[in-house]
This record gives structure tokens, sequence and C-alpha cells, in this order.
């Protein structure tokens, strides 16, 4: 047993290793005073101040953010009033909504990309920054009905009545009794869905039209002038805000649940 134990953590080491590994070379080659990949020169932060100086990168960067947090918002609220919805529909019902949502899932992006920017044009819709929003509202609800839905399904209603019963109205019953129950498949499905927004490019390039640019389809311009360490900079940023926004909604489900523990004692 104590063999398996230790092969085991030897294990779980490798795979971690194995995820995280270019993730800190890419954060050293961002301070590498090297233009070149692989050739250490010195530490150096001249990628990072370039970096601020590009207004059209910056300009991706704002864009990705934002078109990234309101479809994670948008996709979460319309997932979980879904998933509400088919909570109390009938088995059968239940399953022809769900393997409606997984066609998606399955769907080649750039059947998706051509097929909404088609359906932009047929609606007289100019492409740009509100198309890519839809189109990322689009991509992002089947993942965040996903995450919400089996948390859904399988609540107990008895909490919801007994608070009622004992004078909550139903919205108060809902955000102080169900809400916190449903809270980490809501933040999964958020993160997921803003995740799937800021890595998108094959539905975003079909979408975006001329003068805008996300992350991914303005590092793609730039691929083919070569590589800058400009680039390393910014995935490193990235990175660590996500990293930092992830340890944010942990630390607030922690607090969430230590108030409710101390709320029952």
């Amino acid at each position: 047993m104590g063999t398996m134990g230790k092969l085991s953590k030897v294990y779980v080491g490798l795979i971690v290793v194995f995820l995280y590994a270019p993730i800190l070379v890419l954060i050293a080659q961002s301070f590498n005073a090297s233009r070149y990949r692989g050739h250490w020169t010195g530490f150096t932060t001249e990628w990072y101040v370039n970096l601020l100086e590009d207004e059209d990168m910056i300009a991706a960067f704002l864009n990705t953010l934002t078109i990234g947090v309101t479809a994670a918002l948008c996709a979460t609220l319309l997932g979980l009033v879904t998933a509400l919805a088919m909570r109390g529909m009938g088995r059968k019902a239940q399953m022809g909504l769900r393997g409606l949502a997984n066609v998606p899932l399955l769907n080649a992006d750039i059947v998706t990309g051509i097929s909404l920017m088609l359906l932009f044009l047929g609606l007289g819709l100019r492409l740009g920054y509100d198309t890519i929003l839809l189109a990322h509202i689009v991509i992002c609800l089947p993942y965040a009905l996903l995450c919400i839905l089996p948390q859904v399904l399988g609540l107990d209603r008895v909490y919801y009545e007994a608070a009622v019963d004992l004078g909550a109205t139903p919205w108060q019953a809902f955000r102080k009794v169900l809400l916190p129950e449903l809270y980490p498949g809501i933040a999964a499905a958020f993160l997921l869905s803003f995740a799937m927004s800021a890595d998108d490019f094959i539905v975003t390039y079909f979408t975006k039209g001329a003068g805008i640019d996300t992350l991914t389809t303005a590092i793609y311009a730039q691929l083919k002038l070569g590589i800058h360490p400009e680039m390393y900079a910014l995935s490193t940023l990235f990175f660590v805000g996500v990293i930092a926004f992830v340890a944010l909604l942990l630390g607030n489900y922690r607090v969430l649940k230590q108030r409710r523990r101390l709320q029952g004692v």
C-alpha cells in the first residue's frame, strides 16, 4: 500500500509537471533579454514595457477581456435559467433538450463560425464587437448549461419549501438557500465560458469584421511576421490574471461556506 501511494504521488507530480512546465518556460522566456527562443542572455522587463506601449495589442486585450466577461456572464445566467426551467420538465423533455444542447459541443467550430456569420449578415447586422459578443454567448451557453444542469437536477427541493414555509419570499429562498448550493456549478460555468471565449479563434475570425481584433486574431496576424517577445509577456500577464481570478472565486466560496456554517450553528 505504501509503494502504491508513492507511485500515485509520483504519477500526479508528473502530470502536474507535464501541464505546467510549458507555462513556466513561457514565463521565463518573457523575462529573457534575447529575442531568440532557447537562448538566455539575461533578465529584462523590456518586453512588458513594449507591450504596454503597443496600443493595438492593448485594444485587443481589452476586447478579449470585456467580451469574455460579458459572454461568460450572459451564458452563465442563461444556463442557470434554462437549467431551472428543465428541472420542472418531464424526463423525455429533459433528455431531448440535453441532446440539443450537446449538439453545438460536437459541431465543428468552422461550421459554427460560418453559420453565425451568414445569420448576422442575413439579419443586416454589421460585423464587429457586437457580433463577436453574440457569437461567444452562443458557443459558451452549452458549456455553461453542462456545468450547472447536474447540480440543479440534484437539488433537494425540501430546503426551498422549508424556507418559504418559514416566511421567506421565493426570491429570498432562491438567493439564500438554492443559490449557495449552486455556487460551485455557477463558478465553474463562468470560468469555463470565459476560457472558451478568450481562447476562441475560428468563430471570432468569421464574425469580427474589419477594424477589431481579440488576442487570438491579433496574435494570428502577427505570426505572419514572426513571434515577438511581447507575446510571451502578454500570455504571462493573462495567465497570472486568470489564476488571481480563480483564487478570488475560491476565496469567496470558502467565506460563503464558513458563513453558512456559522449561521447553521
